[in-house]
């Protein structure tokens, strides 16, 4: 018989395996990472604070340290074609499960761009890409405009989709550099400026051996079942950017086993079923595009339908948001002048109020004199920031 989950189950697991509930909370940023496999980094200042969210003692020195001097944590182009810090064990297999088709694909695209739009060649291409690399040997990490002054023909610009709206100039160097660093042969490194900075030095890549594809995915996939399960068929696909072939096959192939869930057949890991002990009354401050909301397309036992409008934006972002027991209640956001500001959209007890108060108060305690404007705004966080 299959077995059926339901959402205050599935609720329970979100709190004690994503380090979440005040009891599972994590003693390293590499203990969070792998909780939830990968953490976002499309915005800089998610890594910190989704992290901050799990551990026992928040703060951003010790993501740092994992990032730029242990090398612990490793930041990458990879699912959906998005930047994200996740442990460097895993950037091997996240490498040739995804990101090493994407760059084929942007490869291609940037040829044809450069050939229609600035009459270069492939050749071209080549030879800037050889500089830029020569330019990091010899001179060590830099920033993209650094990079430009080594390598004059970065700074090549093109005029993009001619004779229409969207007719403008764009520079090729953005381009140029994701695609070495999807192509696995430079790396973002420390940014310039504090930790909500976006301006990133490059660096020369490390030569890492890969699994095959086939095991890639497979190994991806037992680790999201492990940390995000159960889950469906849709879900892995809209994490991972793949085909449902191929998450299908990665499913079988790693013997997951089916269960019931509100929305459809779900899968966990082989044996993963037996109940999850729930743990204490939880609340968390998560940033926008935290790993936990950001982790699948079937939402609706975590967060309501009524709720979207205001905590999405229109590219499907999620914003900064407020949880209480595994549910979203609200969300919140920072003023100018520092304070951490909430709205509850429903009906909480005064337990959750309490709670979710000392979580802004622990967030304000450790953000400090840091001001933090996510990179995606939603309209709740717009409305409580002003």
């Amino acid at each position: 018989m299959i077995r059926r989950i339901g959402a205050e189950e599935r609720r329970a697991r979100l709190g004690v395996r994503h380090r979440l509930a005040l009891s599972a909370r994590a003693a390293t940023p590499e203990e969070v990472a792998d909780a939830v496999v990968a953490l976002h980094a499309t915005d800089p200042a998610t890594v910190f604070l989704a992290a901050g969210a799990r551990l026992r003692e928040p703060g951003p020195g010790p993501v740092e340290r994992a990032l730029y001097e242990d090398r612990t944590l490793v930041r990458m182009h990879g699912m959906r074609h998005t930047i994200f810090v996740l442990p460097a064990d895993l950037a091997p297999v996240v490498h040739a499960s995804t990101t090493r088709a994407a760059a084929v694909r942007e490869r291609s695209r940037l040829v044809k761009h450069l050939a229609q739009w600035a009459n270069l060649d492939e050749r071209w291409l080549g030879e800037v890409e050889a500089g830029t690399l020569a330019a990091l040997r010899e001179h060590g990490p830099a920033t993209a405009n650094e990079l430009a002054v080594r390598e004059p023909r970065l700074r090549t610009r093109m005029v993009v989709f001619p004779g229409t709206a969207q007719e403008g100039p764009q520079g090729v160097s953005t381009r140029i550099l994701r695609v070495l660093g999807m192509d696995g042969r430079i790396v973002r490194g420390r940014p310039r400026g504090g930790w909500t900075s976006g301006q990133y030095e490059w660096a020369l890549a490390e030569e890492l051996p890969e699994p095959s594809p086939t095991a890639a995915r497979e190994d991806l996939v037992r680790r999201w079942l492990a940390s995000h399960g159960p889950g469906t068929a849709a879900d892995l696909k809209w994490w991972t950017g793949w085909t449902l072939t191929d998450v299908r096959k990665a499913l079988s192939a790693v013997g997951a086993e089916e269960v019931g869930l509100d929305e459809g057949p779900g899968y966990v890991l082989p044996g993963d079923t037996v109940p999850t002990a729930e743990p204490e009354p939880w609340a968390a401050l998560l940033p926008g595009l935290d790993p936990t909301p950001m982790s699948r397309r079937h939402r609706d036992w975590y967060l309501p339908q009524e709720h979207r409008a205001d905590l999405f934006d229109r590219s499907g972002n999620i914003g900064p948001t407020v949880w209480w027991n595994g549910r979203i209640v609200g969300g919140w956001a920072q003023r100018p002048d520092g304070e951490i500001v909430r709205r509850l959209l429903e009906d909480v007890p005064r337990e959750a109020r309490e709670a979710i108060d000392a979580e802004a108060a622990r967030l304000a305690g450790w953000v400090g004199e840091v001001r933090i404007t996510p990179r995606f705004r939603t309209p709740l966080e717009r409305e409580l920031s002003a």
